[in-house]
């Protein structure tokens, strides 16, 4: 089990596909999609916490810690991982697992898994594999050790954007997860994503 490592939901993108906003905060089958992530993600991990940026009021009714990205600019989700380390650092945790706020119906032993496939480095991120049966890395839901923090920061401040570009350096292993009855990681982008994620709701 995954008892004590802290959870950190990734919710500060902005959402440009789906018109601006939080997309977290969108309704399918009358609840919000960062309340059927909570509902996942709480009994895997110990604390939780969300990366978002702007006014932390809107989400006051989670009753969680908010991060913003320490980092100008939206640098991608990277920066709310880098969040979410200096966040567990001052808790004295080793590590964190993310997850991302749009993606509902990601597996309900991911931490167990995540922790079980870790590198060397103690680098794990999810994966499943595609139409075509090629194995598809998702990077915002993966095992990431306070330990990296400063390098993370260091390639962060230097340019640094792809997830994996990182990831790869560190030789972080790989959590496979099958894609059946539907992938589990599908996540709500645009505003068609809706109904169908209205229909997975059935099926999760």
């Amino acid at each position: 089990m995954a008892e004590g490592i802290p959870g950190v939901i990734l919710a500060g993108g902005r959402a440009t596909r789906m018109g601006g906003g939080d997309k977290g905060l969108r309704v399918i089958g009358g609840r919000r999609l960062i309340d059927l992530v909570i509902e996942r993600l709480a009994p895997q991990c110990g604390q939780l916490a969300l990366n978002a940026n702007g006014d932390p009021a809107r989400f006051a009714d989670l009753g969680l810690p908010v991060l913003p990205d320490g980092l100008p600019d939206h640098p991608g989700p990277l920066a709310g991982v880098l969040a979410g380390l200096d966040w567990a650092a001052e808790q004295g945790a080793h590590s964190i697992v993310t997850a991302a706020a749009d993606t509902p119906f990601f597996p309900r032993d991911l931490v167990e898994r995540l922790r079980e496939a870790a590198g060397t480095s103690g680098l794990a991120l999810a994966a499943s594999p595609d139409e075509d049966g090629r194995l598809r890395r998702h990077p915002t839901f993966g095992l990431w050790p306070v330990a990296l923090r400063a390098d993370l920061r260091e390639a962060l401040e230097g340019g640094l954007r792809k997830i994996v570009a990182w990831t790869d350096r560190h030789e972080a292993g790989t959590a496979e997860f099958p894609a059946q009855p539907f992938d589990p990681f599908f996540n709500v982008n645009s505003p068609e994503d809706i109904a169908t994620a209205e229909r997975l709701l059935e099926q999760a």
